[in-house]
């Protein structure tokens, strides 16, 4: 089963501020806990690699990837710490190619029909829409989606995905899993709330295994 096939058996990645990395274990056990074995630690702090090494290390079990991957530097930081997998907001040819040769699992942010296909020509798989909600939601993908679907690239809905809306997203075929930052918020983390975040990550993987 490949990486993304995995991530779609799930159907539920909680998106990870991560401040400090000594909440990196705490937050994966919490995680665990809830039945969700899976983060995406986002490189929007400088605690991001270290989270992800000590995580990958300690919690094997976690199947964990870097989110918010820039620039091929940050990608790199992820494949040495460990990283299963990386996404983007958005779709950077340099980072698509850097991904190919660190041979990491990669999926671009695309928000038009020309990111879709510019991920197309890289021979992507999964594709992060993004921000789902701000640019039209379920059926602004629809609309993008449709005249790419024979190819069979399968889409991240994030941005504004909640657990109002996320069976509507999961209930289109092409939506493999969702994405939000919901489950395990900085605040809870910040504040040491584990058992909010087990509580969060038990009901959206409930509603994404109904969907």
């Amino acid at each position: 089963m490949s990486v993304f096939d995995q991530i779609a058996k799930i159907g539920v990645v909680p998106v990870i501020v991560l401040d400090d990395p000594d909440h990196a274990l705490p937050l994966a056990d919490a995680l665990i806990a809830g039945g969700l074995p899976i983060a995406e630690i986002t490189f929007r702090t400088e605690a991001a690699a270290n989270a992800i090494s000590k995580i990958t290390t300690h919690r094997p079990e976690m199947f964990v990837g870097a989110g918010t991957v820039l620039a091929e530097a940050q990608l790199d930081a992820a494949v040495d710490a460990g990283a299963q997998f990386a996404l983007s907001p958005g779709i950077d040819k340099d980072v698509l190619a850097h991904a190919v040769k660190r041979e990491l699992p990669f999926a671009p942010g695309i928000m038009t029909p020309s990111d879709l296909q510019l991920a197309l020509r890289a021979n992507c798989k999964l594709v992060k829409f993004f921000p789902a909600m701000a640019v039209g939601g379920l059926k602004m993908l629809q609309n993008i989606a449709g005249p790419h679907l024979h190819t069979g690239i399968g889409f991240n809905p994030t941005g504004g995905v909640s657990l109002g809306n996320m069976q509507d997203w999961l209930s289109y075929g092409p939506v493999k899993a969702v994405g939000g930052s919901w489950i395990a918020t900085r605040s809870d983390i910040a504040s040491e709330n584990w058992a909010q975040i087990t509580a969060n990550a038990k009901e959206a993987l409930e509603l994404a295994q109904r969907a």
